[in-house]
C-alpha cells in the first residue's frame, strides 16, 4: 500500500482532520507504544499500520 492509499483511507474513515490528529497523538501498544505516524517514521509499512488500525478501531470491512 502506497501511503497516499494509506492516508485517503485515514481520511475516509476519520475525516480530513482527525485523521492527522489522530495519527500524531493516538499511541497504540500494537505499534510497538507508537502514534501512527511515529510507526510510519520508523519504517512500518503502510498496510501493516493501516491493518492494526482497523484491529484497534473496529474499521468495517468493507473500508479495510
Amino acid at each position: 500500500m502506497r501511503l497516499t492509499e494509506f492516508w485517503r483511507r485515514m481520511d475516509e474513515h476519520f475525516g480530513v482532520g482527525y485523521a492527522q490528529s489522530f495519527a500524531h497523538d493516538h499511541v497504540m501498544s500494537e505499534l510497538g507504544g507508537r502514534t501512527v505516524q511515529q510507526a510510519l517514521d520508523a519504517g512500518w509499512e503502510a498496510r501493516d499500520v493501516w491493518r492494526v488500525v482497523c484491529q484497534v478501531m473496529g474499521v468495517p470491512a468493507q473500508l479495510r
